[in-house]
């Protein structure tokens, strides 16, 4: 009869157990807690604010340019220089300009 030998693996290392050992002393400190008594005379100031108001109205104007292009071709239905793809679109609406894009 033949035998191989064993097998061996590698180690397995598991983490390192602590053990914490406790030594206690006893050291008294006196705490001294003096008292000092103080009277106080209080005098209140009342700041009263008032806030009188006015009214007035503003009235906002908001202008709109369109660049429109040359308009649609002899023939083409529909408003004058609202061809496909023209009028409004992202980015426009009130308070802007249509430019720079």
């Amino acid at each position: 009869m033949h035998c191989r030998p064993p097998q061996v693996l590698p180690a397995v290392v598991h983490p390192t157990k602590q053990c914490v050992q406790n030594t206690y002393n006893t050291t008294v400190v006196p705490h001294i807690h003096p008292t000092h008594n103080t009277l106080v005379n209080n005098q209140m100031y009342q700041h009263k604010h008032y806030f009188p108001q006015t009214q007035s109205v503003v009235s906002n104007v908001q202008h709109q340019h369109f660049n429109c292009g040359p308009g649609p071709g002899p023939g083409v239905g529909g408003a004058p220089g609202m061809g496909p793809g023209m009028g409004m679109g992202p980015g426009m609406g009130p308070g802007t300009t249509g430019f720079g894009r």
